[in-house]
């Protein structure tokens, strides 16, 4: 199926169990479906099983969400306490749509839970209280903690009974022996010519020339790789410490899914890797880089990624937000060290290169989600295996034939539906959902083109808005809203985008400094033809602010 047909099936309003390969789209075509629904006035919950993966996403885990927590088993009393918490009740009362990423670390009792809370709030006996749940996820890579059963064992999935889309374009990999061989692991396939490929790609530590990112099944061996490198490094340590503030649960919960430390230490020469999104300034989570230096103003490190780009890379946010008011955030400048990292926290990754150590992996899955980090053949430097590297999970396999044949039926259903009957079906469902019938195009376009896992931004973005409304200038918005003021700049410029502030409001930025200036940084930007900020302030040589280009970038002119 493909992500187009997926999408929609979406649509219609119908529960949905989104899976395919790594690689196969499976989160761009949940955040297309999130761009349409916001377009159409509809807001999803967007969660996810884990913290890691929900800070991938944008949204809160799904524990979180429903307020169940921690807990392994609720009684009558549980979740009579759940369905009256306020905030909970509004925030599920609410939610016609649900989207669970991640869903194969979740056990059944989970989703169990889930579905008996949603049902007791809204008073409605339908699995997870009739609304349209989207389960995201596959099945042969990481399974739930400490579980010997899986979601689709649960009696709420099979209440829900989920149409199976499963993707098969591939926008990851784009080597067709590596492709070949990822698929014959997936499909308990693996044979001799499968392994003598992989056999050509063993290295000794000593064999592998390149700084590129180690993947270890264990954390000791993470951590001890990580420090020894950085303890090399004859120079001076930045320290960057993590603010935060809001709900103390949330953001404890916000630290421990963050990929970036609570005190990250950083000398020039380090290896490090992006844990966040910003496609203004030219990376993602997973971009890989070495520091090269610290800007002379604030101590941001400077880096220049493995394509030879050279960043600054300023604090971000991560945030839970829920109504447009921020229940917890931190702060922290989105790096981690790159030397070594677990395979767990690389699901979800693409890495140009890696090196990977799987002698020691324990869990089904875990060598097929570390070597499908890596684009190509040529990308991955194995430094060893055992047999379970290459093993999936046997119930899973037999359950993925089951998953392959109905969403075939699926296709042929929808395609034999024909347009007319679908788009009645899409329609029914926006009104059915509160939504509006007419949707944006241009908002809808706008957001196509904008960051894919920043879904949250348009809401808070809104808050920004009305302070902005009020009077406010970045710096004042961001002490009020406890962000930084690089998060508000960000807002400002999507809200721009969006038509939300014109450019005669743009008015206020306009000091006589700026007006100086403007001519020439905006003939840097046409001449050097980015839009970026590190290549202007680098043709300057500094002597211009990050926050003069960027206001200059926000004043130029919008196609």
């Amino acid at each position: 199926m493909t992500q187009a047909e997926a999408l929609n099936i979406l649509k219609t309003g119908a529960s949905v169990f989104l899976t395919g390969e790594p690689g196969a789209g499976k989160t761009h075509t949940i955040n297309e479906y999130v761009s349409y629904l916001r377009a159409h006035n509809i807001e999803p919950a967007i969660t996810a099983s884990t913290g890691i993966a929900a800070t991938h996403i944008g949204g809160m885990t799904i524990h979180s969400w429903s307020g169940v927590g921690i807990k392994n088993i609720l009684t009558p009393y549980d979740i009579d306490k759940i369905a009256t918490t306020e905030y909970v009740v509004r925030r599920i009362s609410r939610t016609k749509v649900l989207i669970i990423d991640e869903v194969s670390m979740l056990g059944p009792g989970m989703l169990d839970m889930v579905s008996a809370v949603c049902s007791e709030i809204k008073q409605n006996p339908q699995p997870f209280g009739g609304m349209q749940v989207i389960f995201v996820g596959d099945f042969f890579q990481l399974p739930p903690v400490k579980e010997t059963v899986f979601a689709y064992s649960s009696p709420a999935w099979a209440r829900v009974l989920p149409i199976v889309c499963y993707l098969h374009e591939q926008h990851r990999q784009d080597d067709h022996v590596f492709l070949n061989i990822l698929s014959a692991i997936r499909r308990n396939e693996f044979n001799e010519d499968h392994f003598k490929h992989i056999e050509g790609r063993k290295f000794t530590k000593e064999a592998v020339t390149g700084h590129y990112p180690k993947l270890f099944s264990r954390n000791i061996n993470v951590d001890l790789v990580n420090t020894e490198m950085l303890n090399k490094i004859n120079a001076d340590t930045q320290t960057f410490t993590m603010t935060s503030s809001g709900n103390n649960t949330l953001v404890a919960n916000l630290t421990k899914s963050c990929l970036s430390p609570e005190l990250l230490c950083l000398k020039v020469g380090a290896h490090v890797m992006c844990t966040k999104n910003n496609s203004k300034e030219g990376y993602v989570n997973g971009t890989l880089g070495v520091v090269t230096g610290f800007t002379s103003d604030s101590k941001y490190p400077i880096i220049k990624t493995n394509n030879n780009k050279n960043i600054v890379i300023e604090p971000m946010d991560w945030i839970i937000e829920e109504n447009n008011k921020i229940k917890a955030q931190i702060s922290q400048v989105p790096l981690r060290l790159a030397w070594a990292i677990t395979v767990h926290k690389s699901q979800g990754m693409s890495m140009d290169k890696a090196v990977m150590d799987l002698t020691d992996v324990f869990e089904y899955g875990q060598g097929y989600v570390a070597l499908s980090r890596v684009r190509n053949l040529e990308g991955l430097y194995l430094l060893g295996y055992n047999a379970r590297a290459f093993e999936v999970h046997p119930e899973v396999l037999q359950k993925d034939a089951e998953f392959r044949t109905l969403s075939d039926m699926a296709q042929t259903k929808f395609e034999n539906l024909g347009i007319d009957e679908t788009n009645k079906m899409h329609k029914n469902f926006i009104i059915a959902s509160g939504g509006n019938i007419v949707a944006d195009n241009e908002k809808v376009k706008n957001r196509n083109i904008k960051k894919e896992n920043n879904k949250n931004k348009l809401a808070t973005a809104t808050v920004t808005l009305n302070l902005w409304n009020e009077g406010m200038d970045v710096h004042e918005i961001a002490k009020a809203r406890k962000l930084t003021p690089q998060t508000i700049w960000g807002h400002i410029e999507d809200l721009v985008l969006d038509g939300k502030i014109t450019h005669p409001a743009l008015g206020r930025l306009m000091t006589d400094k700026i007006k100086k200036i403007l001519p020439k940084i905006s003939e840097a930007f046409k001449k050097l033809n980015t839009d970026k900020l590190t290549p202007i302030h680098e043709h300057f040589k500094g002597e211009y602010t990050y926050d003069e280009i960027r206001i200059v970038r926000i004043l130029l002119p919008r196609n």
